[in-house]
């Protein structure tokens, strides 16, 4: 009697179906077993095509595509090219290698509801200028354990939904959201071109009790408008760095300031953009102007008052 095969590895399945097929028996069992095997393989090629298609990585392959032990993530190992040479995350050349770090997990954008995670182990690269350091990725940054790509998904889901919706979504931590979101915001600050502006707009606003504010510059162009500046505070040294951040030649081509009338405001604007027309909007200019007519009248009212005891404590004269 034959002893039963318990792992099927190909050279085992192939010498199983040659039994069979001397027997002539069981070809519709061989029939659905190479059908599966075809179909297990294009399933395999087509996520490995979709990935490099959508995301593919100078320098590295994906190899492996399979389930994890419960069913409920993807995962994906990526391995160096033969041919690569790993790339210093310190002065971005390419050196040699000095050892391989353990492997590594990283957040991909998830596919059909089912999390995806990039499997890789990092090398080490010995770098005469920087010293023995770990190599650059193209799909991730430092000790981040995020894609560059999942943390732009999760930004851009995080602009229509709040950040404990997005978390609770998409299977993720609100830290990790929040994470997404300042990477992306810094990312864009970096590469951001101003170009020339025409108007701004300068404002406060209040985001805790207790006087705590941020001030808020706008760009407020006829053609284009879009926030430039937030800092915290409403401090002269909040609003100088907007004109420390921003280029010279979009300073020299503004036209209209518009704000409050903030002295500290007031004061940088003097200072920075003393060429610009200073518009004062009208809602504080009339109410400085509502609280003068308000004190003038109170005084008024106080004379008037004071006249006419006077008026009364003074004694008839008799004939």
């Amino acid at each position: 009697m034959r002893r039963p095969i318990r792992s099927r590895g190909k050279k085992t399945l192939s010498l199983e179906r040659n039994e069979k097929h001397r027997a002539g028996e069981g070809s519709v069992c061989v029939e659905s077993e190479i059908e599966h095997e075809r179909n297990q393989h294009t399933d395999t090629m087509q996520l490995k095509t979709i990935l490099n298609h959508v995301e593919k990585q100078k320098g590295f392959v994906y190899t492996d595509a399979r389930f994890s032990d419960d069913q409920s993530q993807i995962l994906v190992t990526l391995k160096p090219h033969a041919r690569s040479r790993p790339v210093c995350s310190g002065c971005r050349k390419k050196r040699l290698g000095y050892d391989t770090r353990p492997v590594r997990r990283f957040e991909f954008v998830p596919l059909w509801a089912i999390p995806v995670i990039f499997l890789c182990a990092m090398r080490r690269v010995n770098c005469p200028d920087c010293g023995v350091k770990v190599e650059w990725l193209p799909w991730a940054d430092g000790k981040h354990q995020s894609t560059h790509s999942y943390r732009i998904f999760l930004a851009s889901w995080a602009k229509r939904l709040n950040w404990k919706e997005t978390a609770a979504i998409f299977g993720t931590s609100w830290d990790t959201v929040y994470r997404a979101v300042d990477w992306v915001v810094r990312w864009g600050l970096v590469h951001r071109e101003i170009g020339e502006i025409e108007a701004i707009g300068v404002d406060e606003i209040a985001y805790r009790r207790g006087h705590k504010c941020i001030t808020l510059v706008y760009q407020i162009d006829s053609y284009f408008c879009r926030l430039l500046y937030v800092a915290r505070d409403r401090t002269e040294q909040s609003l100088r760095g907007f004109f420390s951040t921003v280029s010279a030649s979009s300073i020299e081509s503004l036209r209209f300031v518009c704000t409050d009338m903030w002295k500290q405001y007031m004061n940088v604007i003097a200072e920075h953009a003393s060429g610009a027309v200073h518009i004062l909007d009208r809602y504080h200019v009339m109410k400085k102007f509502g609280d003068k007519l308000n004190q003038v009248r109170a005084e008024e009212a106080r004379q008037m008052k004071a006249g006419a005891q006077e008026l009364t404590m003074v004694p008839a004269e008799t004939s």
